[in-house]
């Protein structure tokens, strides 16, 4: 056998075998670089959906405050009735009792 004919085809072999492990790395790294974009792209959305989330509970708490001082305003507003309510039926007891005596 010609040993420079089997070198030949060692070195044809290798070469063979690299390039078939290189469209393999070429392979994963498209496959990679396309799970890293479908990630990219989930976290975009993530993002806004917290952005979204975010600005809702702002909204929320300032009706929740506004809600609350309404809710001051009017049991302010009930007391300040109950209270005159209570001055009338005094006044009135006392204007009956002077009425009976």
């Amino acid at each position: 056998m010609n040993p420079i004919g089997s070198e030949s085809e060692e070195v044809a072999e290798n070469q063979e075998t690299l390039q078939k492990r290189n469209e393999e790395l070429e392979k994963e790294l498209k496959r990679s670089l396309e799970r890293e974009e479908k990630m990219r792209r989930e976290m975009q959305i993530t993002w806004e959906r917290l952005r979204v989330a975010e600005e809702a509970e702002e909204r929320l708490c300032w009706q929740l405050g506004e809600t609350e001082a309404e809710a001051v305003e009017h049991a302010r507003e009930y007391r300040a009735h109950v209270i005159a309510l209570m001055d009338q039926i005094s006044h009135a007891e006392k204007l009956l009792q002077q009425t009976l005596h």
